[in-house]
């Protein structure tokens, strides 16, 4: 059936391995495997959770519903909505965390469920996404929290690269660093979890430049795609290439590359500017924009040219290709195409 995406599931596997043994010779105890690129379809997590993780988490709690006959403890990678408080309580043994406001009511949902809820309190080094800011009087929210008896503070932890594109150094990890001691000599307590971001601290690695204090890492595309993502460069014995894409040709003319007559916006209110290269020959894919985005994916055979499409519709140039209504197409794919594609109904899994 098609459009269907390939899932090499034997080279995810093999990279979940390496990874997390290149966690441990860079003193990364906990290796937190964040599967939300899966969206859901996890045929072979089971087989992921036997690799030496430490966590599985995802940032739905729909997913994590699906994981509980995983033994590792599961963690919801996003700050949760105060809506969902209970299910969070009731699917997620940690939860990622930066409001007091929805701590609290995490401790309500624990309390009703006569459960202990673990978090991890997240802050912002500088990429302005969530978390405490780092330079803010955050002793004065752990007052609160430590006070909240069904909420345990297992760790602290930052996000880096995701938005702001801090790019992780020592320098910006030991803020995190000097937290975790102002934390722990404030409150007596010893935190489990130092978590220096994700699979762009892997940049790091080899380096000596990771903080010691710095004990977990939340890994999803250095182990689905083998890149670290400071700078989006492969990981030196990794797979890259672990999700490919074939879609159906379901038309073959050859047809003029400029429309005839006076043109206005396309579906989507673009105002597409089209080159005149005479006649064409061009190819439909029954695949569309709200399957993926067409920028986020190449054809694996270099001759043929994606031109455009809309949104049941993947226009492309084949040039002289012998290629038929009936044929495949293959393209390469990268994480945000991935996370669309899993995310559509239409297109259909393979692993």
């Amino acid at each position: 059936m098609y459009p269907k995406i390939m899932i090499q599931q034997y080279k995810i596997i093999e990279n979940c391995k390496k990874m997390v043994q290149m966690a441990k010779d860079n003193n990364i105890d906990y290796v937190m495997l964040v599967v939300k690129i899966l969206a859901g379809h996890f045929d072979f997590v089971d087989k992921l959770a036997k690799t030496g993780i430490s966590h599985i988490g995802d940032s739905r709690i729909q997913n994590l519903k699906k994981l509980m006959h995983i033994k590792l403890p599961k963690v919801l990678v996003r700050i949760p909505m105060i809506s969902e408080a209970n299910e969070v309580v009731q699917y997620a043994d940690i939860s990622l965390n930066s409001e007091i406001k929805t701590i609290k009511a995490l401790n309500q949902a624990a309390k009703n469920q006569q459960k202990k809820h673990q978090i991890i309190l997240m802050f912002d080094l500088g990429d302005l996404r969530e978390g405490i800011y780092h330079s803010s009087s955050y002793l004065t929210e752990i007052d609160q929290m430590m006070e909240l008896k069904h909420i345990e503070i297992v760790g602290i932890g930052t996000n880096l690269t995701c938005y702001g594109g801090l790019i992780p150094s020592k320098d910006v990890l030991m803020r995190l660093v000097k937290i975790k001691d102002k934390i722990e000599e404030t409150y007596g307590i010893k935190l489990k979890y130092i978590s220096g971001g994700n699979s762009s601290t892997v940049t790091l690695f080899g380096q000596d430049n990771i903080p010691k204090a710095i004990n977990s890492l939340r890994l999803g595309e250095s182990i689905f795609f083998g890149l670290e993502t400071s700078f989006s460069t492969p990981i030196p014995g990794l797979n890259q290439d672990n999700f490919i894409l074939e879609a159906q040709l379901i038309e073959c003319q050859v047809k003029p590359s400029l429309p005839e007559g006076e043109t206005s916006i396309n579906s989507f209110g673009e105002k597409v500017s089209i080159e005149d290269q005479g006649l064409m020959k061009r190819g439909i894919l029954a695949i569309g924009k709200q399957d993926v985005m067409f920028e986020n994916i190449t054809p694996i055979d270099s001759d043929i040219e994606i031109i455009g499409g809309s949104s049941d519709h993947l226009i492309v140039n084949l040039h002289d290709k012998d290629y038929q209504v009936g044929d495949i197409l293959q393209f390469k794919l990268n994480y945000p195409s991935v996370l669309h594609l899993m995310n559509s109904d239409y297109v259909y899994k393979q692993s």
